[in-house]
């Protein structure tokens, strides 16, 4: 209830409220406005995670917001038009320059075509703003036919005092020869709409060759955050300057033979790392680590040869630079990962644990048993050099930045906790302490909040040295250590996939959040912890594959828990079964998207194909829900209980209207 006292507390801010809404008139009619908002249909949200470089069917599930339009075309041309039709039309929306070309090149009438294509395109545009104001709507136009497409929007040809006036503006259209320039536009317009909010639950980096591609896009997107994976976070460790980023990023790129986001997307010079890899593995055949061909991606012999020695030559280097690092910093407790360490060079065996095994191979001319984390000088030349070019590659600070501003470790939205992969846990389920700079620990939300400001501090010049030269180094970390939020598992066993013959030593066992998350009492606890309310409230991850090919069930507690690695990666394909998942919420309830593989745009031009989708209803609203229901629902509330505020001030005289 609005009193003076409380006026009177507020009066500062109502007086800077005043600037914007300077008489009765005006804050009657926002409040008004924003009343009418609180019921419109809530806004659909999209969750995409793990897209691991894969430009093509990322902006492939964007455009069909992951199955959203497709399924309101069918609702709209239900017993209207064909199926086919309904899939050329959606093929159209997804991809309208190059289907229009395709069209001209084999429609007889095209002008029929036009006339059809258009109120078809308004009739989808119509569905899909009806759940925003006039206003947002206007707002999504382009400025060209901003005027056009309202008036399509709002005009109906069934009215008979308006049908003439329709007809004679899309007749214009096509005799001023601007249909496919509308078309395009109304396409694009109906993109925008058909998603409110995407959110990106980490990994846009590493495996496929067009994670720059990826964050172009979503440079241009219109509303998007992100929490980050622990790929991202190699990435923005490689940029910050941590050389065992760099290594990783470069081992990574060379082990898939992904070279296209390094050279074509970042302008990496790896000519001094090819050069040394030459002179160093010359004559060393490197067969463990020839590179992993994905699709489409074929290599001559000799550049299959050249990428391996690369790879030895870079990975050699990690394990160095990690273990002095590891060594830096004792408080991590990760010494036993410096390996290098545990290796008798003249037998060709590695102790871990008291156990000897046996090594693959055993040629390390870089290495000196002595002090084998020492980097040779031409190894130290090279890393100045590549650490130069991370560090000066403008658009790879560009890209990083954009995921400083629009992410961090998790989001809460809509009664949804976002994150990536892990909330360290205790055997017992109780949220784990977490050692942090200078021995501070934090636990939960804590936790995440604090490893936040660290990965910004070093980015931020003005950080102290100490605590910048500490966030640099924790990048490392966050990629492999044991109790990071980002990787929680018992060690990264990069070291013994290569090296070692036994495949047992291979296993790296989950954490107990992965091993406790499927308990209903468990996600309580830490949606409890994270202030996440709410009757229908969920934690949704990505990170871990889905293997659905062996009955693994992506929503877990009871519904508590979705996990939607997207599986975008082909590395994946053959291990899941299927491309992953996706996630739409929209003003019904959950809609869980299970998709196959993408082939190419050029298959979903050429032959309207679509990526083949089994949808599952995971939770439906008993009533459809609102914007009063959402996140933003309540901002607006409190926008207008202080529009109300404002009001009493200037009935009552305390405020005076402003002309």
């Amino acid at each position: 209830m609005t009193t003076t006292n409380t006026i009177n507390r507020d009066m500062h801010y109502l007086q800077l409220l005043s600037n914007s809404f300077p008489t009765i008139a005006a804050a009657s009619t926002e409040i008004i406005n924003l009343e009418a908002i609180l019921n419109l249909p809530k806004g659909t949200e999209h969750f995409l995670a793990d897209l691991h470089g894969e430009s093509d069917a990322f902006q492939h599930v964007l455009k069909n917001a992951s199955g959203n339009i497709k399924r309101k075309v069918s609702e709209l041309f239900a017993g209207d038009i064909r199926e086919t039709e309904q899939r050329e039309l959606c093929t159209l929306i997804y991809y309208p320059e190059q289907k229009i070309e395709l069209i001209k090149a084999t429609e007889t009438d095209l002008d029929d075509w036009y006339h059809i294509t258009i109120h078809r395109l308004v009739a989808v545009c119509r569905d899909v703003s009806s759940k925003y104001s006039r206003s947002k709507v206007r707002k999504s136009l382009p400025e060209d036919f901003a005027y056009i497409i309202e008036e399509l929007l709002h005009e109906r040809t069934d009215d008979t005092n308006k049908a003439a006036y329709v007809s004679v503006i899309v007749d214009t259209i096509i005799s001023t020869g601007r249909a496919d320039d509308f078309i395009c536009a109304l396409c694009n317009v109906i993109q925008r709409l058909a998603i409110d909010q995407l959110h990106i639950l980490g990994d846009i980096y590493d495996r496929g060759s067009g994670a720059h591609i990826i964050l172009d896009t979503l440079r241009q997107y219109h509303s998007w955050d992100i929490q980050w994976g622990n790929h991202d976070i190699l990435w923005m460790g490689a940029c910050a300057g941590n050389d065992a980023c760099i290594c990783n990023v470069l081992r990574l790129s060379l082990r898939y033979a992904n070279l296209a986001t390094l050279e074509e997307g970042y302008g990496i010079n790896l000519v001094p790392l090819a050069t040394f890899a030459m002179d160093t593995y010359g004559n060393d055949p490197c067969s463990e680590f020839m590179p992993r061909l994905l699709k489409g991606n074929s290599l001559d012999e000799k550049t299959t040869r050249l990428t391996a020695q690369m790879h030895k030559a870079i990975t050699v280097i990690q394990f160095k630079i990690e273990a002095q690092i590891f060594h830096r910093r004792p408080e991590w407790g990760m010494a036993d990962r410096c390996l290098l360490e545990a290796v008798d060079y003249k037998r060709g065996i590695c102790t871990i644990g008291g156990k000897e095994y046996d090594m693959l191979s055993n040629n390390f001319p870089t290495i000196s048993a002595s002090s084998p984390n020492e980097l040779t000088a031409e190894e130290q030349q090279l890393m100045d050099k590549l650490h130069h070019s991370f560090r000066v590659c403008e658009k790879l600070r560009k890209h990083i930045k954009m995921l400083l501003s629009h992410g961090c470790m998790y989001n809460i939205s809509n009664h949804n906790l976002l994150f990536h992969a892990s909330c360290p846990l205790n055997a017992d389920g109780s949220l784990k302490e977490v050692e942090l700079y200078k021995g501070k620990k934090y636990k939960g939300l804590e936790l995440m909040n604090h490893i936040g400001m660290m990965i910004r501090a070093a980015f931020e010049s003005d950080t102290e040295k100490e605590l910048r030269q500490y966030s640099k180094d924790y990048f490392l970390y966050l990629w492999c250590g044991k109790d990071s939020p980002l990787f929680d598992k018992s060690k990264m066993a990069t070291f013994e996939r290569y090296f070692l013959t036994d495949h047992d030593t291979f296993k790296e066992e989950k954490g107990y959040y992965f091993q406790l998350r499927d308990s209903e009492d468990i996600c309580d606890r830490i949606l409890d912890a994270f202030g996440v309310n709410g009757p229908n409230r969920h934690i949704i991850n990505g990170h871990v594959p889905v293997h659905a090919s062996k009955g693994e069930n992506p929503i877990k507690a009871g519904g508590k828990l979705m996990v939607i690695d997207g599986g975008f990666s082909e590395a994946y394909h053959s291990e899941t079964g299927i491309a992953g998942y996706t996630l739409v919420y929209h003003s019904r309830g959950f809609q869980l998207v299970q998709h196959e593989p993408f082939m190419s745009a050029a298959e979903a031009i050429q032959k309207g194909t679509d990526i083949k989708s089994t949808t599952q209803l995971v939770e439906l609203s008993a009533h459809r829900m609102l914007v009063a229901d959402t996140d933003k629902g309540t901002e607006l509330r409190s926008q207008i209980d202080d529009l109300r505020q404002l009001l009493y001030a200037y009935r009552h005289g305390i405020l005076k209207e402003k002309k």
